[in-house]
């Protein structure tokens, strides 16, 4: 795990409601092999709704976290590197695969703990979003992919010096395929011809419907997840070890978990908080 103290505390409860909000995330991901056929009437149904209920969990589970959690220079971070990620993701605009935005995460979330990786993940996709006019139903999608792709890099075992850049180099990479192989779930069902030998076909047993989505999956998206992990890989491995320690010595100047006490009138300011 992160070597440095975490920058947002994750509460039990604020926990709790991530726990929870994993589970719905996996539902939403892969309704079509998880809900019967004509349950909501129509195959675009379900990704709407999913998406509408994951904005409403990504709230409350950003609401739990910064309840107690985040103090103004955590949240003056996240703003900071929110901004950044917005500024740097249309450099890449997606061009052969080429996403920008994972190498920040994936490093601040080492960094400064999982609660700040959840977090970055969804601020930065939707400051993103707003810029580029990207909002749409797969935002959601994108936001929590984005979310549990920092937040697991704050989980990550501990490691150093080359090692700790290699580890991170491998997640990044296995990242890139991770997020592509879970977005495109969300709009595979109603993106081919039902006459496809690769298209969803629903009342299909599960094996059978995985390995269409996996041909799917092969044939339209492994050149371009390719190309998010070999860049992932490059970034993290060429520029992670600059990096990782000018975030360290942000957070070692930031103090984040540093108690704020206030001095009494007529005394001198207290700077023991940092």
């Amino acid at each position: 795990m992160s070597t440095s103290p975490a920058a947002i505390r994750i509460r039990p409860r604020a926990g709790i409601v991530i726990a929870m909000a994993a589970f719905l995330g996996v539902v939403a991901f892969f309704w079509p092999f998880l809900v019967a056929p004509g349950t909501f009437g129509s195959n675009y149904a379900p990704p709407l709704i999913f998406g509408v209920l994951l904005v409403v969990v990504l709230s409350v589970v950003i609401s739990e976290i910064a309840e107690g959690g985040i103090n103004s220079k955590a949240l003056a971070m996240l703003g900071v590197l929110s901004a950044v990620n917005a500024a740097i993701r249309p450099l890449g605009a997606g061009t052969a695969g080429i996403e920008t935005v994972f190498f920040i995460l994936v490093l601040a979330g080492r960094v400064y703990g999982p609660g700040f990786g959840f977090t970055l993940g969804c601020t930065s996709l939707f400051a993103s979003a707003l810029i580029t006019g990207g909002v749409g139903p797969w935002m959601p999608y994108q936001m929590f992919g984005c979310a549990f792709v920092g937040m697991l890099a704050g989980f990550l075992p501990k490691a150093t010096g080359r090692r700790e850049v290699a580890l991170l180099a491998v997640y990044g990479s296995l990242s890139g395929y991770l997020f592509g192989f879970l977005l495109n779930l969300s709009f595979w069902p109603f993106s081919l011809d039902p006459n496809s030998s690769i298209a969803y076909l629903p009342g299909l047993p599960f094996t059978e419907q995985f390995q269409r989505y996996l041909a799917f999956d092969l044939a339209t998206s492994l050149g371009w997840d390719t190309g998010r992990a070999v860049t992932n890989f490059v970034a993290i491995t060429l520029a992670g070890p600059a990096v990782l320690t000018v975030f360290r010595r942000a957070a070692r100047k930031a103090r984040f978990q540093a108690p704020i006490r206030f001095a009494g009138r007529g005394a001198g300011p207290d700077t023991t908080a940092g």
